[in-house]
């Protein structure tokens, strides 16, 4: 990986933006993009000394489009519109969702069909770079193009607002005199440019897709230490029955689920009873399968807005030509979103039922709730209770809302979608199931700990060996019961800070 990203307008990737937004990469912009911008530019300077009616330009915008905007005033109106259109609430976005939204609309402006002023399109790329970040609430926008929320954005770049830089929040004028910056001084459609677009769904919705695959990977590494815990049927792993139902997202995880159980006894050592296990443990590999498969639709869609333009109006340079569109639709890859809610709410039920059945001993053959004295000890009875309480959570989370709209601005804005709503929930669900998983996990070790101590010990596979070891460092055998909050705060912290999967990697990694 360079340690620059070049920015082109057309193949900025999910990966791309969580390494800017965590990694603090540094981008740089391309010469072809930054020709498509000038001769934008140049077009719109065109049309505007023609007076050829356009939207935002020399016209208002929304219920306003029938209002003339006279050149003397293109200043006083774009900052106006920014001011009128900054009306965004709490809570506000991290500083890598910052930079996430910043690199969003900073792509989609090289496209080069917004007709925005280079410097506005230079500041997106001085803001990352110099990582001054503007504050920017995440609540207001109704996904018709994120107006309410992106227009802090604005405030910033012309000195007003606030923006956080090396850790202090700043006036937004300081901030930029801080890092070598001037406010911005706003031309015809400069307004227009920062304000109306999908940036703050679309930004934030790519970390949450990276971060979804990480947790879905290591969800599978779990689910194979908990087989394993089970002693259970290892045929529906077999890649045969795979083969011959080749959904790519079921066969993405059973070779996950595979590479982690390499070298495990659990393949020679079959249990008889477990000719067909709980489905929660047979079905494991279709039901994550399921979630990868919509994580890769999601991702594809959200990755086709990240190298688009959802500008209205939209330049088009070739046709000498500015038109009014609906570009900014974002409903397309908000669907993603939600499919991909109820795909996690499978996820979490499965492992909410793995949970169950590892502490059930008609299931394991161990004791009840895995207490190591079922006399003196009661083990892991309470911990179902945490786990299917958040399980409840995502399925309230789970359910749609991106038809949830009411027509806006004298009803001419009829039709939204939500996004950043969508995208806020998903993250919720995301986090709740970060929960569940740490709960399995502890089941699952525990599990594998009591069966070894009842019958020898036990050789682990490759995958699942790796994250036992990792979780036993901090988190020791259950002998006797003792808080368990703090041990399950502890496997969700090494799942959030991807200590789990890191090592589930590495240990990959050394099989190669």
């Amino acid at each position: 990986m360079s340690d620059i990203l070049r920015l082109d307008g057309s193949s900025l990737s999910i990966a791309d933006v969580y390494e800017v937004a965590y990694g603090g990469r540094k981008i740089e912009i391309a010469a072809p993009a930054w020709e498509r911008v000038n001769a934008a530019r140049r077009l719109i300077f065109e049309l505007a000394d023609r007076d050829v009616p356009v939207y935002g330009l020399n016209r208002g915008v929304g219920w306003n489009k029938d209002k003339t905007i006279e050149a003397v005033f293109f200043e006083q109106f774009n900052r106006n519109l920014i001011r009128s259109h900054s009306a965004g609430i709490a809570p506000y976005a991290s500083e890598p969702e910052v930079r996430a939204v910043l690199l969003a609309r900073l792509n989609t402006l090289l496209v080069g069909c917004s007709g925005a002023d280079p410097s506005i399109v230079l500041r997106y790329a001085e803001c990352l770079n110099r990582r001054v970040h503007p504050v920017l609430p995440l609540r207001g926008s109704v996904g018709a193009a994120d107006i309410t929320t992106l227009s802090h954005i604005g405030l910033a770049f012309i000195g007003e607002g606030e923006a956080d830089y090396e850790g202090r929040r700043l006036p937004a004028l300081e901030a930029l005199s801080a890092a070598g910056l001037t406010p911005l001084t706003l031309g015809p459609r400069d307004g227009l440019a920062i304000v109306s677009s999908n940036a703050h769904a679309a930004g934030t919705g790519a970390l949450v897709l990276h971060e979804i695959g990480e947790l879905l990977e290591l969800a599978d590494i779990v689910y194979a230490l908990s087989l394993e815990g089970l002693s259970g049927n290892v045929s529906p792993l077999e890649e045969g029955v795979h083969r011959v139902r080749p959904y790519p997202g079921q066969l993405r995880s059973v070779a996950v689920v595979r590479s982690a159980l390499q070298d495990s006894d659990i393949w020679q050592h079959y249990n008889p009873e477990s000719l067909q296990d709980p489905l929660s443990f047979r079905d494991a590999c279709h039901i994550h399968g399921a979630a990868y498969d919509a994580l890769g639709y999601t991702a594809e869609q959200l990755e086709i807005q990240l190298n688009g333009s959802d500008d209205n109006p939209c330049v088009l340079v070739d046709e000498g030509r500015i038109i009014s569109c609906a570009n900014f639709e974002a409903v397309s890859w908000t669907l993603g979103f939600e499919m991909l809610g109820s795909a996690l709410h499978h996820v979490s039920r499965a492992a909410c039922y793995r949970i169950i059945k590892l502490g059930t001993p008609s299931f394991t053959g161990l004791s009840r709730f895995l207490t190591p004295n079922e006399a003196s000890s009661i083990g892991y009875c309470t911990a179902q209770k945490t786990a299917t309480s958040l399980d409840a959570e995502i399925r309230h989370l789970s359910n749609p809302a991106s038809a949830d709209y009411i027509a806006l601005a004298g009803e001419i804005e009829d039709h939204a979608a939500n996004s950043p709503f969508v995208v806020a929930k998903t993250r919720e669900i995301l986090d709740r199931l970060r929960w569940i998983i740490g709960i399995e996990v502890l089941h699952a070790a525990q599990a594998v700990d009591l069966r070894n101590a009842a019958s020898g010990k036990s050789v682990l596979g490759r995958g699942t060996r790796s994250i036992h070891a990792a979780l036993r460092k901090q988190v020791p055998f259950l002998a006797e019961d003792r808080n368990i909050s703090k041990d399950i705060e502890t496997a969700y912290a090494m799942i959030k800070n991807g200590e789990m999967l890191e090592a589930a990697r590495e240990a990959f990694a050394t099989s190669l």
